[in-house]
């Protein structure tokens, strides 16, 4: 009896293995983040792309055959390319693309031959079409300048613009070949990582620099001048305003002054003598009240009447003479 147990416990555990393995080769599991393409010797239609996660069968192998592409994003990177700037400069280009497998059959279509696993044809479309389209549209940095791809403004770099240039081309194909949408292939972004000077182009960049700097320079200068000039200019016109109008302020206060001296000019041309006499006698009354100490001839004119022997020499009533000195 224990026999026969042993035999139909073997027995059972058998059929259970090989129905294990049965299931196993009929049956798939397609995750959430994957689509499935079913073969039928090796052939695929519309039918055989499978979306809907969980658990599916096929037959056996080689009748059937699934081949499962991640939908999430992929990173395609280039190796440095050295382009041309339009301003004739060198630079080398680093860029990066990113992808998904927008149409898993198309996908299979066109990269199954590179093996039957999935990376096998994820590797053939990035060797030999992703990667050498993107090296490709890098020649767009000759439409700009190396000042439009360096530039200290915030926000002012072209990196943007180039970049999106560059997505555009990816997206819509090369004239005359077929447009990445074609090989099952949705383009998601595409940057530039990093931009490199050779030592040339920097040497050349630095010169560049130095003759702006240069170029700034001459024209502040320049404009300093012309500024320094203008100041210049208006204030020898204000001094030149201030001159005529001092000079004709001067005329002016002269000619009152000789209208005003008149009347006294006619009253001292009626006696010159007694003219002579109070201008001495002014003279005197200023001289003293300086307290200054002079030492003159009395000889000299206007000095007569400091001579202490000429008022005693008068007689009464007469007015000194102008010349009256003390050697007379």
């Amino acid at each position: 009896m224990s026999g026969f147990l042993n035999k139909a416990l073997i027995f059972l555990v058998a059929i259970v293995f090989i129905g294990a393995i049965v299931l196993y080769a009929c049956s798939f599991t397609v995750r959430f983040t994957e689509t499935a393409v079913r073969t039928t010797f090796g052939k695929a239609s519309e039918s055989s792309v499978i979306t809907e996660p969980g658990f599916h069968l096929k037959w056996p192998y080689p009748a059937q055959s699934v081949t499962k592409y991640d939908r999430r994003v992929r990173l395609v990177t280039t190796r440095s390319e050295t382009q041309q700037t339009a301003d004739d400069f060198q630079v080398v280009v680093e860029a990066y693309m990113t992808y998904r497998v927008a149409d898993p059959l198309l996908f299979f279509q066109r990269f199954s031959s590179a093996g039957d696993r999935a990376q096998d044809h994820y590797r053939m479309a990035e060797d030999n079409v992703l990667r050498a389209r993107l090296r490709a549209q890098l020649g767009t940095t000759s439409a700009f300048r190396m000042d439009d791809l360096f530039t200290p403004e915030r926000g002012g770099s072209a990196l943007p613009e180039l970049e999106n240039q560059i997505f555009t081309l990816l997206s819509e194909g090369s004239e005359g070949g077929l447009s990445l949408a074609e090989y099952g292939v949705e383009v998601v972004s595409v940057g530039i990582d990093r931009v490199i000077l050779p030592e040339e182009t920097t040497q050349r960049v630095v010169d560049r620099m130095g003759a702006n700097r240069d170029r700034l320079a001459d024209g502040y200068e320049s404009e300093g001048t012309a500024q320094a000039d203008s100041i210049r200019a208006k204030a020898e016109a204000d001094a030149e305003k201030i001159r005529r109008f001092a000079s004709r302020k001067a005329a002016e206060i002269e000619s009152r002054g000789h209208a005003e001296a008149v009347p006294f000019l006619r009253q001292m041309a009626s006696d010159p003598e007694l003219a002579v006499f109070l201008q001495q006698l002014d003279f005197m009354s200023e001289a003293r009240a300086k307290r200054a100490t002079l030492i003159l001839p009395t000889s000299d004119f206007g000095f007569g009447l400091f001579d202490p022997d000429v008022i005693g020499s008068l007689e009464q009533g007469i007015i000194p003479a102008p010349t009256l000195g003390g050697d007379e």
